[in-house]
């Protein structure tokens, strides 16, 4: 074949292979337009007997873009495509093994079908502005993995499809097609068949029979008349694909379907196939693949390249997708005998075996200006663990284990002794204490007894600043990134699965080399990182609020909360009833009893049975989750039963059933993990159990908070900062209207709706106050007219004029968010009130209130970064001035903008009036910080103080 040679089948002899009519035949030669050129013996050769997947790209990223969560890359890109496409290649090439594997994608330019048919996909909403940039990380993928992709003008990727398994099967080959789309049913041959790659089914001739009762050369016809509203293709009214279906069986085409059309009875349908006759035909040639592409490539162009593993791994890594590196290594090229991973940090370890041994250590430390340390227990849970043993380092090349419980046999130290002779150094603030994850061994060793002072550096927290986007910051994947240094892994000590160990049954050499290492690296770590700090300007975020923020941790979390079992169970009775209650009511709606919790069987109930429209496909069929049930709760009072029952259940074994075993039976409390290195924006996140999640905005959620209770005799004060955010928003844009309803005081979503509608604040009706509250909420994070349309169950018109009018009577937030992008496009990264850097990639020359994601995580960066910030230095300076007072109160929890408090019950005025004074003058704004106080026997039932 010469490079210029077309790689098209001999169409005439192809039609005649697929057994088309004569008048399917000539259709198929009318609808191309070119003939076709004879192949080569080079051609003919290139697909003999081989396997070619042949992936419909575009239809691959929108499903993939929809169908998973939002994932944004370190420097906040939109990465959730790239993801899901970059996986499912590496899952076709090691689960399939395809001889040849080729991505199709749409041209820019309109395809030919937009000349035949200018209202061709005119109902397609544009595409997403968070996709676009993914397109092109995706082809940077595919380069690197040895992915051909093909695109021609005027063509979509269905037409280049179409082209290639016409050439693989006149040559002999089988040609798999990964595509959901309906247009390349008619493709399919006995060498031909579509693959399903989520439910990993092909689609072949029978298959097809079976859903369409069409063979696929009938399927263009069957389009023809049911049309696709989703490409706008018109078809025939009323025909829908049941009419189809016999319709072709009958007559077998859809002209000897137009030569019979009398003999069909009168009526309504009939009708409608002679008006819209011509629309017919014409659908027909819109849904017709075009098989005759001029490719214009040479063969070698669609083989498999080497996979460049290094280049893919680099870009996994740029993208957050530490996941995916482990499947890439599938696809690298075999060795017999894989080197072993250099080791770039060597180091002594030592056993400290006797007393007189730790004695003699306790000497040499106390003469030290710092130390790393870390702890070996029996659990992730530090309230939970027992003390395993310590490892130390005073120097970055020597360390010390000393056991405490150890396999029995083994030399150990008892807890007493260790605490007599290091509880001193450890508590001496002289010496800076090293390490990763500090937080978590100042729980462990506090139960044990010790009191740890002196917080150095945290190597977690420092690479958490420096990158805050990343979704690791793990000792083992720092080690490899900054120091190229492979650490041993917890799971070569202990196993994994029902073989695993605990760490005080390892044996003694084995978790002192893997201790005094992790004691080792925060050294080395530290050297790289604390240079970082200074160039970035964060080291006086770090020293100034992060690293004392551990301490304050570390205390809420060694404290904890108690909790009201009995309360708990009582409320479980109570929810359990209630959805006994609502179960009969949804049975009696729905006509007959059903399990509420299997979505098949709703989605049979809601779109079969009772026919409710659908308006969100998934690869199981129609969505029930809660969007959807929204919106059909307006007409039908059916969704609203079950989206209540949902919330029930979730409620009851969440919370109700999950609280009760998160009880630790040593301090017959509740004690959440918070963490400072999770999230971008530097909020504090909350897991085991996850308090942010408790819903307050409805009884049930509070009747949760009722059960989080003070110790006898104490009472819990919760102090919560009012519209903190908006007053962020105020304090940055300086809008005179915004700044002067904080300083007046108002209600600032009344007042936002007295500006917007132009009526006075004593006149605002309470739906004018929720549209309000929802423009100034979503207003920062560019929600759209559409999504606040959907949220408010209003026109996008009202809702595109609701948003203009906001900028309109507020133009200083409008300057202030475009400034925030334009400096980010300049920087690349944007800062918060503190100085927290973020990098961020992707903001558009000219962006639109239609923020892509990458806008999106730069306004919420600077805005909720900031309100962070503002409670972070919140709650150092409270705890501060509590331990300065001499108030016994201690801070137990942190949610959203709230802190909690326990206290002695004659405390809770003098604690209450510190706290709110500490927290409304941590930070001078532009205008006014306000903090509402409440004291009670329990997180729910509080009254003002």
């Amino acid at each position: 074949m010469t490079p210029t040679q077309e790689l098209t089948p001999d169409l005439f002899q192809q039609a005649s292979q697929e057994g088309l009519t004569p008048a399917q035949t000539e259709d198929v030669l009318t609808a191309t337009s070119t003939p076709s050129p004879a192949t080569t013996h080079e051609s003919d050769e290139l697909f003999r007997g081989k396997r070619v997947f042949v992936v419909d790209a575009h239809s691959l990223i929108h499903q993939l873009f929809h169908a998973l969560p939002e994932m944004t890359a370190p420097d906040g890109r939109p990465v959730n495509a790239v993801f899901g496409f970059v996986r499912d290649m590496i899952h076709l090439l090691t689960r399939y093994k395809p001889d040849f594997l080729i991505c199709a994608f749409d041209a820019k330019e309109p395809s030919f079908r937009k000349e035949i048919y200018a209202e061709y996909k005119a109902h397609r909403p544009e595409l997403d502005a968070d996709i676009i940039p993914q397109i092109e990380l995706i082809e940077q993928f595919l380069e690197a993995l040895g992915i051909p992709v093909l695109r021609r003008p005027g063509f979509e990727a269905d037409d280049i499809m179409a082209t290639l398994a016409s050439i693989v099967e006149a040559q002999g080959g089988e040609c798999v097609l990964v595509t959901n789309d309906k247009d390349c049913r008619q493709l399919i041959t006995d060498r031909v068949k579509l693959l399903n790659l989520r439910k990993e089914t092909y689609i072949d001739r029978e298959a097809l029979l079976r859903e369409w009762g069409v063979t696929p050369e009938q399927v263009v016809d069957f389009q023809a008349l049911v049309g696709d509203s989703s490409d706008n293709v018109p078809g025939v009214p009323l025909i829908g694909p049941k009419a189809a279906q016999e319709l072709l069986q009958r007559y077998g085409t859809l002209e000897a379907l137009y030569e019979h059309l009398a003999e069909l009875p009168p009526g309504k349908k009939r009708d409608n196939l002679e008006t819209y006759r011509e629309q017919a035909f014409l659908s027909r040639e819109l849904v017709r693949l075009r098989r005759d592409v001029p490719l214009d490539l040479q063969p070698q162009e669609l083989t498999l390249k080497p996979v460049q593993i290094d280049r893919a791994i680099e870009l996994c890594r740029q993208l957050g997708f530490r996941r995916l590196i482990a499947d890439l290594q599938k696809l690298a090229p075999q060795q017999e005998s894989p080197p072993t991973p250099p080791q770039a940090i060597s180091y002594r370890y030592h056993v400290v075996q006797t007393t007189r041994e730790l004695k003699d250590l306790a000497g040499r430390l106390a003469q030290a200006n710092a130390m790393s340390l870390d702890t070996e227990t029996t659990d992730i849970r530090p309230r939970w663990a027992d003390l395993v043993g310590i490892s130390l380092a005073a120097e970055p090349q020597e360390g010390y284990y000393i056991p405490i419980l150890t396999p029995e046999g083994s030399p150990a130290l008892s807890l007493q002794d260790v605490l007599i002779h290091l509880g001193p150094i450890l508590g001496n603030k002289q010496i800076a204490k090293i390490g990763q994850n500090l937080k978590y061994d100042l729980v462990v060793l506090r139960s044990c007894g010790f009191d740890v002072q002196g917080l150095g550096f945290d190597c977690m927290l420092a690479d958490y600043l420096l990158d805050p986007g990343s979704r690791s910051h793990s000792l083992d994947e720092q080690a490899a990134r900054l120091l190229g240094h492979e650490t041993i892994k917890i799971s070569e000590l202990i196993g994994t699965g029902r073989k695993q160990k605990q760490m005080n049954e390892v044996a003694i050499e084995d978790i002192a080399r893997y201790a005094v290492q992790d004691a080792i690296l925060p050294w080395h770590l530290k050297q790289k990182l604390e240079p970082q700090l200074e160039r970035e300007e964060l080291a006086k975020l770090f020293a100034d609020v992060e690293m004392p923020l551990v301490e304050i941790l570390a205390e809420m979390e060694y404290y904890g909360i108690r909790v009201d079992t009995e309360r708990l169970r009582k409320l479980g009775e109570e929810f359990e009833r209630r959805m006994q209650i609502l179960e009969e009511e949804i049975y009696q709606l729905a006509g007959q009893r059903f399990n509420i919790g299997s979505p098949k069987q709703l989605q049979e109930i809601l779109f079969d049975k009772l026919q409710f429209p659908s308006s969100k496909k998934t690869k199981t069929g129609i969505s029930t989750d809660s969007e959807v049930l929204e919106e059909l709760a307006a007409i039908h009072p059916l969704p609203a039963k079950i989206i209540d029952y949902r919330q029930y259940a979730k409620l009851k074994n969440t919370y109700v059933e999950g609280l009760a075993t998160m009880v630790c039976p040593r301090t017959g409390r509740v004690h959440a993990s918070f963490h400072q290195a999770v999230t971008a924006t530097g909020r504090l996140s909350c897991s085991d159990p996850n308090l942010q999640n408790i819903p307050v905005r409805t009884e049930e959620g509070r009747e949760i908070r009722s059960a989080f209770v003070a110790e006898e005799g104490w009472r819990l004060i919760s102090a919560d900062y009012s519209q903190i955010e908006l007053r962020m928003l105020a304090h940055f844009s300086q809008d005179e209207r915004l700044c002067e309803a904080f300083h007046r005081d108002e209600d600032i979503h009344t007042a936002v709706a007295a500006e917007v509608f132009g009526v006075p604040p004593t006149q605002v009706t309470p739906e004018m106050r929720r549209k309000a509250k929802a423009v100034n909420f979503g207003v920062i994070y560019g929600q759209t007219p559409f999504g606040l349309a959907k949220q408010l169950r209003i026109s996008k018109e009202e809702a595109a004029a609701f948003i203009d009018a906001y900028f309109a009577r507020y133009p200083g937030i409008d300057r202030f968010l475009l400034g925030v992008l334009q400096e980010c496009r300049r920087q690349g990264f944007v800062r918060t009130i503190l100085g927290r850097k973020r990098r961020i990639s992707g903001v558009r020359e000219h962006p639109t209130r239609q923020r892509n994601l990458p806008e999106r995580t730069a306004i919420n960066t600077v805005v909720q970064g900031s309100a962070a910030d503002l409670i972070k230095l919140a709650m150092i300076r409270v705890r501060n001035a509590l331990r300065e007072a001499g108030l016994a109160a201690r801070m137990i929890l942190q949610v959203h903008d709230e802190l909690v408090f326990e206290c002695p019950a004659d405390e809770v005025s003098a604690t209450a009036r510190l706290v709110r004074q500490e927290m409304e003058s941590v930070m001078k704004l532009n205008v006014p910080l306000k903090v509402d106080v409440g004291a009670g026997p329990n997180w729910n039932d509080m009254e003002p103080v």
